[in-house]
Parts: C-alpha cells; sequence; structure tokens
C-alpha cells in the first residue's frame, strides 16, 4: 500500500509564514518528521463541522500565527509556538483534536539564521477538511494572508482574545499589548485599528516596527481589555494582558 505522509500538507503557506525568504522557516517546515496520519474516507471529510466557537477562535487565530492551505478543494491548518508555549499549544490541541490525526509534536534545534541560535518548536496540524474552506476563503488570496473586508462582522471577544493570546505581546513596563501585524499592508493595520476601536473602544493605534506596523493598545484601554476578554483567556496565558 502507498503511504501518505502528513509532512505532504504541512509544508503550507511558506510564502504567508514570512513574507521573506528565512531560511529558518524553510528549515522548520522541512524539518517536520514523517508522521503516518490516519485516514479519513471522503464522505468522513465531508461531515465535519465547526462549532461558532470554534469559528471564532478560528478568526482569532488566522489574525495570528496559524497557517493555512487549501489543496484540491479542501483546507488544512497548523499550529506552531515555541516549546515555552506548549501549554498553549496543548490547550488549542483539546479545542481542535477532533479535526487532527495526530497529537502535538517537537521539533528540536533548528537554527534561526538571523541570529545564529537554535530552537525548538511545538506543532500541530488538522485534516484537509471541507469546513475549513469559507475561513481560509476569507483569509487568503493566491495563498497570501489577508485582512477580509468583513472583519468588523467576524471579530468578536473571543476572535480578540485569541488574537492576543496568539500574537500579542504584553510590555510590562509601559503596560500596553501591542500585536505583531507586520505582515499585513499598511491599509490593513489601519483598517484594523478602525475596528478595533469602533467595536470595542480600545483606543488603538499603530507603531513603526521594522519595515511594517504593530498595533498598540495603550495602557489607558488595558482595563477596558481585561474587563472584555478576560474569561476567554486561556489561563496560561493571562499576563498577555496584564493578568
Amino acid at each position: 500500500m502507498v503511504e501518505t505522509y502528513y509532512n505532504k500538507f504541512i509544508t503550507i503557506g511558506v510564502d504567508n509564514l514570512i513574507n521573506s525568504e528565512n531560511l529558518f522557516y524553510k528549515i522548520f517546515i522541512s524539518s517536520i518528521p514523517l508522521v503516518k496520519p490516519k485516514r479519513l474516507k471522503k464522505k468522513e471529510k465531508e461531515n465535519f463541522s465547526l462549532t461558532d466557537e470554534l469559528i471564532e477562535i478560528l478568526v482569532g487565530l488566522l489574525l495570528g500565527d496559524i497557517y493555512g492551505r487549501y489543496r484540491y478543494g479542501k483546507t488544512s491548518f497548523i499550529f506552531k509556538q515555541g516549546l515555552i508555549h506548549q501549554d498553549y499549544i496543548h490547550h488549542l490541541y483539546e479545542l481542535f483534536n477532533n479535526y487532527c490525526p495526530s497529537k502535538p509534536k517537537i521539533v528540536k534545534g533548528l537554527i534561526d539564521t538571523r541570529t545564529g541560535k537554535k530552537y525548538s518548536y511545538i506543532y500541530f496540524g488538522t485534516y484537509t477538511l471541507p469546513c475549513f474552506n469559507e475561513l481560509y476563503n476569507l483569509f487568503y488570496l493566491n495563498g497570501k494572508k489577508i485582512i477580509p473586508s468583513n472583519i468588523g462582522s467576524l471579530l468578536t471577544s473571543v476572535s480578540l482574545a485569541y488574537w492576543i493570546v496568539d500574537d500579542g505581546s504584553w510590555n510590562k513596563i509601559g503596560r500596553y499589548v501591542s500585536l505583531s501585524t507586520d505582515s499585513f499592508k499598511l491599509e490593513e493595520v489601519e483598517f484594523l485599528i478602525e475596528v478595533l476601536n469602533s467595536k470595542f473602544k480600545l483606543n488603538c493605534y499603530k507603531c513603526k516596527n521594522g519595515n511594517g506596523y504593530k498595533i498598540i493598545i495603550p495602557s489607558y484601554s488595558i482595563a477596558i481589555l481585561q474587563n472584555l476578554i478576560s474569561e476567554h483567556i486561556p489561563s496560561m496565558m493571562r499576563y498577555k494582558i496584564g493578568l
């Protein structure tokens, strides 16, 4: 029997991973071990659906670091974090395990060509399923991640919580949250700020970061943010909003 290996779909969205030619991420993709997945029949794949809560979570994660790939009429997602956040990855796996062929796995000792240091990662991926197609089509154009025009209606407090958990950072000194939106175009960043400010009253603004921009949720809006999303934040990541 010809075996199909999971790494065939794990090599997803390399252009979206970095929007650059950083060899570190290419090494990560090529270093993922071969894992034989549990096979699903076509009918089984078609029976999968997403709950409203998982859709809200995926919206937030898609604004952050998860990556998607569309193949043969279906979509798969991969979730990846540094080992320091393996509790968080296991939390996400518990949410999405029914959509996955295997548990999270660790990739050790990849060299970041920018720093020369070795880093280890933990990841898991989903099956390639049609139930993910709608979100993929909203967030990707020609294989590159974009901001959907209807992000204002998609983004909820749950989505915001997982966006911050996945791609935000807490500044202890300034007591503010920054969101890494460097890979998005300036007009997309400004659109996100408009949505955050009009929908959640967070008084966000942009800040130059390298060749892109990050979004700042200022200290005077942190109380609003905490009241809005604290109940949705996974316990191991509450520090990201100063709790």
